[in-house]
Order: C-alpha cells, then sequence, then structure tokens
C-alpha cells in the first residue's frame, strides 16, 4: 500500500493501522505525485486543534476522514507524540470504514495491551460509563470492551497490591523436546543439542548470582517466579533441582506469592521432576495441549497424543499442590469450529485452574509461514473464540488478563481465564506493566517499569544457547544496568 505524509512523518503509527486493517498489505513510501491505490495522511497544528486528515484511494475511488485533538493537551513531547499517533490512526480508521472496510472487533486498536486504555477511562467514572466510552472511543464491539473491563478490573485490584520495591523473577529456559510449527521463540530442539544444556546451566547460574546481588542491594522484593521458555521440564530433575536449589540460595523468597513452572509439553513431565518442582515450593504448573486433536497434534509437529496430556496432568494431580494452566490455540492448521469446540468441551472436564485461550500469531520464523500452511478462516476463527467466551464463563472461569499480537488471525487476542482466587499474578504484571520483572536465562529481556512515572526501559541476553553461553559475561555485566535504572528512580 502506498503511504504518503504531509506535515509528519509518523510511519509507526500509519503502519500499525495499515496492517490491522489490510493485513495482506505492506508499506511503500514512493516520491512523486500521488497515484494509484494509496492513503495520503495529513497533520496540521492549530491554535485550538491539532487535525489529522485520510484520503484513501482505492479501485480509483477516493475516501476522506479527519480526527482533531486540542493542541494544549500537547504538554511535552512524549504527549504530543502520542495524540498526535492517535488522531493519525483514527483518521486512517475512519476512511477505511466509510471506505466499506468491515469495522474489526478490536476496532481501531491497535497496541497489544488494550487494558491499558480502559483503564483510563475508567478514572472517574462507573464500569457501564467506562464500557460505553470506549465502544464510543475506538469503535470497539461490546464484547471486547466487557472483556476489557473484566481484566481491567483485575489489573487494577493487582496494582493496589503491589509495593514500589516489588519486582517478578523470570527464568527462561530456552529449549523443547520438538519444535512446533506455529512457533517463533528461539529455542534449542534438545534432540539436536543435548550437548548445549550443561554449559547453558553453568552459565545460568553465573547470572543468577549477578542478578541475585543487585537485587539484594536495591532492597528490591521478588514477589513472583515464572519459570518458561522453551519448556523448562525438557531439563532432567538434577538439572531442576540444581536451578531451583540455586535461586533458594541466591535469592530472599520469604516474600514469593506464587511459584510458576511451564511444563508445557506432556513428553516432558514425569513424577519425579513433578516433585522435585514441588518441594522446592513451586506451585503453579502448565500442561499445554494447544490441542486435543490427534490430528492436529500431529500437524503442529507435536510428538504425544491427547491422552498423553491427560496422563500428564494425572501426574500433576498426584504429586498435588499445584494449581494448573492449560494453553490452547484457536486458528491451528487443520482445525476447526467443531474440532477447536470438542477440544474445549474436554479439557473444561479437567477442570484446571487457569485456562488460557490464544489466537494463532502467524509468526515470521514459524514454520506453518514458511511453508503456507492451510489454516481455519478468520471467521471460524471468530466462532472459536466465542465458543471459548460461552463455556468458560458458564463453567466458572472469568477472564483476568488479555493481549494483543501482530498478525493474529483475525486481529483477535489472547485470554487467560481463572477460577476464582486462582489468577497469575505474574501474567496481569508484565502484560499490564504493573511492575518490573526481572530476566534470567537465554533469550531472556529485563523490563524495568516505573509505577510512578511509566518510564520503562529493557536489557535484553542473546537470544540462543550458544551464544548465551559464550556472551555470559557480557550478560552479567550488563545487569548493572538495573541499578543504573533504580537508581534514577530515587533521584525523581
Amino acid at each position: 500500500m502506498k503511504l504518503y505524509f504531509y506535515g509528519h512523518s509518523y510511519k509507526y503509527a500509519a503502519e500499525q493501522m495499515m496492517l490491522s486493517l489490510y493485513p495482506a498489505e505492506r508499506p511503500e513510501y514512493p516520491e512523486g505525485k500521488p497515484e494509484g491505490d494509496r492513503v495520503e495522511l495529513r497533520l496540521s497544528r492549530g491554535k485550538v486543534y491539532t487535525t489529522a486528515v485520510c484520503r484513501l484511494v482505492r479501485g480509483g475511488k477516493a475516501f476522506t476522514a479527519k480526527s482533531a485533538v486540542k493542541t494544549e493537551q500537547m504538554t511535552d513531547d512524549i504527549m504530543r507524540d502520542k495524540l498526535c499517533s492517535r488522531i493519525i490512526k483514527t483518521a486512517f480508521y475512519r476512511a477505511a470504514i466509510a471506505s466499506g472496510h468491515e469495522s474489526p472487533a478490536w476496532g481501531m486498536l491497535t497496541g497489544v495491551r488494550p487494558g491499558k486504555l480502559f483503564r483510563e477511562e475508567l478514572r472517574g467514572v462507573s464500569d457501564a460509563t467506562a464500557v460505553r466510552r470506549f465502544m464510543r472511543d475506538y469503535d470497539v464491539s461490546e464484547q471486547r470492551a466487557l472483556l476489557c473491563r473484566d481484566t481491567a478490573l483485575v489489573t487494577e485490584n493487582v496494582a493496589a497490591g503491589l509495593g514500589e520495591r516489588d519486582v517478578c523473577l523470570y527464568v527462561g529456559i530456552p529449549f523443547c523436546p520438538t519444535r512446533c510449527s506455529y512457533c517463533s521463540f528461539v529455542s534449542q530442539s534438545v534432540e539436536k543439542s543435548m550437548k548445549l544444556i550443561p554449559p547453558f546451566m553453568d552459565a545460568l547460574m553465573q547470572e543468577i548470582d549477578a542478578a541475585a546481588k543487585i537485587i539484594h542491594e536495591l532492597s528490591l522484593s521478588v514477589i513472583s517466579i515464572y519459570m518458561g521458555g522453551g519448556t523448562p521440564t525438557t531439563l532432567s530433575s538434577k538439572q531442576l533441582d540444581r536451578l531451583c536449589s540455586r535461586l533458594e540460595e541466591q535469592f530472599d523468597l520469604s516474600k514469593v506469592r506464587e511459584y510458576t513452572v511451564e511444563a508445557g509439553r506432556p513428553d516432558t513431565i514425569s513424577e519425579d521432576k513433578l516433585r522435585v518442582l514441588r518441594a522446592h515450593g513451586v506451585d503453579r504448573i502448565s500442561v499445554n495441549p494447544q490441542t486435543m486433536s490427534d490430528e492436529v497434534l500431529a500437524v503442529i509437529g507435536r510428538k504425544h497424543t491427547s491422552q498423553d496430556i491427560i496422563d500428564a496432568l494425572e501426574k500433576v494431580r498426584r504429586v498435588g499442590g499445584m494449581a494448573v494452566n492449560m494453553d490452547l490455540i484457536a486458528g491451528l492448521p487443520s482445525d476447526a469450529v467443531e474440532g477447536f469446540t470438542q477440544t474445549l468441551d474436554r479439557v473444561i472436564a479437567l477442570e484446571p485452574e487457569n485456562i488460557t485461550v490464544h489466537t494463532l500469531s502467524l509468526k515470521k520464523g514459524s514454520r506453518i509461514t514458511l511453508e503456507g500452511s492451510p489454516l481455519p478462516s478468520d471467521e471460524d476463527v471468530g466462532r472459536m473464540l466465542t465458543v471459548s467466551q460461552e463455556k468458560l464463563r458458564g463453567g466458572g472461569w472469568a477472564p483476568y488478563y488479555l493481549y494483543r499480537q501482530k498478525f493474529m488471525s483475525g486481529g483477535f487476542e489472547n485470554i487467560g481465564w481463572a477460577k476464582p482466587d486462582s489468577i497469575n499474578l505474574y501474567n496481569v504484571c508484565i502484560m499490564e506493566e504493573l511492575c518490573s520483572i526481572i530476566a534470567l536465562g537465554g533469550g531472556g529481556s529485563t523490563k524495568l517499569v516505573s509505577a510512578g512515572t511509566g518510564r520503562n526501559i529493557r536489557l535484553f541476553a542473546p537470544k540462543y544457547p550458544s551464544e548465551y553461553i559464550s556472551g555470559i559475561l557480557k550478560t552479567c555485566t550488563d545487569k548493572q544496568g538495573i541499578i543504573d535504572f533504580y537508581s534514577k528512580e530515587n533521584q525523581s
């Protein structure tokens, strides 16, 4: 799609809206006189209003729309960029709708965290008023606005219970038994990289020591531990014991409210490993089927069956003391509404405390994208999500966090559902940026968040295990950034 800008250079805002409305298009920035199908975006700043005007030309027909904001609201550069981006996207969206484009479920919203915007709408008004405003301001469907309401209220409650020095700890184990066709996470297949696990563990011990020293120096309180990946239970029971023991030795875990491990793949779960984890205080675990269809499991590259999922869950229940999350994905290759509904019914019958329903995201590095695998239509994915909402609400689960990603089928969302008193604190904190996340391990992304100002920065560890191992000294040194961040916070 040809994009022309006048009076501004807000490319990112325009591209976000373009990808949301026309996901098959890619941006072009031709020079010269505008011609052909295109989008012209103008921004003018007046004393009273700053106005964005969009002229969309499709099939020789032109459609024009605008959006404006009071110039006095642009109190600084950050607020100016935020508001200008918003009115540019709004004008683009309105022109597209005027052209006959169907309104997406999330309306003109393009960001990852719609709940953050809903929390702004909640300020000083009733829940019902916030829902009406949200639908009006962003053209969001009532169904999605109510999801935002429910998850935003959970977020508000969690935020009220956090202290200024509270942080979450993430430990990334970038290994899996095999690579799923939809996956773009950086994870090494164990069948190809067993030799990397021992040196990776040695490097991880060094990073644990470095991070613990800094957290102690800053008097930060670890309130949640989340071990993800990859699949952490790819490690042996001895390796898990070594890892958990080192965390206990180096960090003060007396204030930890939850301890989560992604066991994910049933082919990595054994009672021996579960007992090791439970002995170290792990009280939440993920057993992720993604689908309960053996046919779909084979298509996406999982070397286990739906019965293996049931057997793994039985092992968890025998060990006891751990709440269970189960992930599902709507929109997998060769799946259909009927098959997804059967999966959902089988998982609901297993009564896990949490069920997370993801929408398939077409990641660039995934095999699905590279091979062009046939997928359910956007309409069918929408039906899958509607069925999941009806059945989960009816079964006693409630939505507690949600987020969106680029290139999701139908532009939908991922939703975490929980039984009463079973929400995952870490998921809410990371998705709503409520506190800092200190990350360890391969591909770990530390995100430092200022609760007062909203300022945040990221510190990245090398993605691939071999790079993580060879670069461990720099990764440990980079942890100095945590001290620098909190030093500035203390000065402000």
